[in-house]
């Protein structure tokens, strides 16, 4: 809340609130990073002020509530990463980095304000106790669950749980007039952070890394072999939406096409101890691999750290856009009632030297919308509008210039494909009809595409292209979004093929969406051409 628009009452209400905080956050990083003096001053006047307000104020304050509510704030003032997650959020942000969480192994979506399985996850609980895609649930421990109260918060809260716990629910099928009530036994479920591996052509693998979570690598190695036993001697690493996460992960992925005693990435903090650096050890299974990683404004952290790191070297090319721009690195410390702060210790560099984290000091709120503002400025339709700080300069292994300053500058730029992109198709899509069409497509011709072996059986099988538009067109006028024939010819291709990706998915998982849907895919199309026109560039050797 801004400060302009509290009422004086409100104000004083923040008062003790701001103090009480100060006292956690300022003993705790004061004990560590503060002259010991004057931490143990600070200590005794803000204790002093807590205990006055504590028996003089006015009011009643509930102080533990305000200090949850408040921590974000007081810690927004230092940095837009460094950020305190209660006991709760912090298991949970823990549960999704590290690869696996506790629940009843199902993918879900929301529709008419019931929970729909999409996917029942092989082996997990619910495939053991008898859930079938399609499944809808309408109550959950005996309590209903329809309507308004049915949001994605609320269903993960109600089917996450311990391991060992159990979860009664009563669900309803299409094939049967009666419901059927199910036990379910809570497990670890675990949460793939590649999303997809297949052959582009004949030679050129592709793999979409969607985190670096604590077993990408893994992950990563295992699909990267998968497809070099598949002819792959070339790849394309998509890092496209990746957020980020372990440091170490991304290290050990770059590792793997990098000769010895090359830097991968360093990093500088206020304190030595929080100095390090990470070289490759030679051992790379791909060193004589070809490559090219495709980034966007969204990807960052770890995900700059790997591009940023094949740039330098020069041992493949970058193509998109620029990246979001995060060179903070995170410490998480544990507080006594098991909350945490993730705290800022140090920047990392790339190779070359350059930290390419973007400008914070306007404040979070002018640092979150600098992603809309490269909308506005048109930067994701030319390279002419980018936005780059031409006097953070620096040169790669082999001589070329890179930027630092604010993201990760691909080596070759490619605009936001707006090739069928109409009010009618951004009107269906926000509300999510592709999704819901998808679904239902799926639930009446479940027992025929349960037969189908894999996707490219299935493509086979499915109505023409003007069938299948005309019937999603209808169902679009049944959910308030009339048709306009005149844009939905200019989004054929582009909605046909969102739909079909969409109905593979929920019946084969990612590895059928994501080669359907990437078909047309104008950076993936730009990365093929920059293997075969770069192709002498790859890989560099001293």
């Amino acid at each position: 809340m801004s400060p302009n628009r509290n009422t004086p009452r409100t104000q004083y209400l923040w008062l003790p609130l701001v103090i009480a905080v100060a006292v956690v956050v300022g003993s705790f990083i004061g004990s560590r990073f503060s002259n010991r003096h004057y931490a143990i001053d600070n200590d005794r006047k803000l204790n002093t002020i807590l205990n006055l307000i504590a028996s003089e104020y006015v009011d009643t304050v509930n102080m533990n509530q305000l200090i949850e509510l408040s921590i974000p704030q007081i810690l927004a003032n230092l940095d837009p990463h460094t950020l305190y997650f209660n006991a709760e959020e912090l298991r949970e942000a823990n549960e999704e980095l590290g690869g696996s969480f506790s629940g009843i192994g199902i993918s879900f979506m929301i529709m008419n304000d019931t929970v729909n399985v999409i996917e029942v996850i092989s082996g997990g609980p619910s495939e053991k106790a008898g859930l079938l895609a399609g499944d809808r649930i309408v109550s959950i421990d005996d309590s209903a669950f329809v309507g308004s109260q049915v949001n994605n918060n609320a269903v993960m809260h109600r089917l996450r749980g311990e391991k060992g716990t159990k979860v009664k629910l009563e669900i309803k099928r299409n094939n049967s007039p009666k419901t059927h009530y199910f036990t379910i036994t809570r497990d670890d479920i675990p949460t793939n952070t590649v999303d997809a591996s297949y052959m582009l052509d004949k030679t050129t693998g592709y793999v979409k890394v969607n985190q670096f979570g604590r077993k990408t690598y893994d992950e990563f190695i295992t699909a990267m072999a998968n497809l070099e036993q598949e002819g792959a001697r070339r790849f394309v690493i998509d890092l496209r939406g990746n957020g980020g996460g372990y440091m170490e992960m991304a290290v050990f992925m770059v590792n793997e096409f990098l000769p010895e005693n090359q830097l991968i990435v360093y990093t500088k903090g206020r304190y030595k101890r929080d100095d390090s650096q990470f070289w490759s050890d030679g051992n790379g299974q791909f060193q004589d691999a070809e490559l090219v990683v495709l980034i966007d404004e969204y990807s960052a952290s770890a995900s700059e750290i790997f591009a940023g790191a094949i740039q330098d070297n020069d041992r493949g090319l970058v193509v998109g856009c620029r990246s979001f721009g995060k060179g903070l690195v995170q410490h998480p410390f544990t507080l006594p009632d098991s909350s945490a702060i993730r705290l800022t210790i140090a920047r990392y560099y790339t190779p070359s030297g350059r930290c390419i984290q973007k400008d914070y000091k306007a404040g979070v709120f002018d640092y979150e919308k600098e992603l809309y503002d490269r909308y506005l400025s048109g930067e994701l339709y030319s390279r002419d509008s980018m936005k780059i700080d031409r006097s953070q300069l620096f040169t790669t292994m082999m001589g070329r210039t890179v930027y630092g300053g604010g993201g990760i500058v691909p080596d070759i730029f490619v605009p936001r494909d707006t090739t069928g992109i109409t009010s009618w198709y951004i009107d269906v899509v926000n509300a999510a009809l592709p999704q819901q069409f998808a679904f239902r497509y799926v639930d009446t011709h479940r027992s025929s595409l349960r037969s189908m072996t894999d996707y490219k059986q299935f493509l086979r099988t499915l109505p023409s292209d003007d069938q299948l538009l005309q019937a999603f067109v209808d169902y679009a006028a049944t959910q308030g979004v009339p048709a306009r024939w005149y844009y939905i010819n200019q989004s054929h291709d582009l909605i046909l093929n969102r739909i079909k990706a969409l109905v593979a998915r929920d019946v084969f998982g990612n590895e059928a969406f994501y080669p359907i849907f990437n078909r047309n895919d104008a950076t993936i199309q730009a990365a093929m051409k920059a293997l075969s026109k770069h192709k002498a560039a790859f890989p560099i050797r001293n």
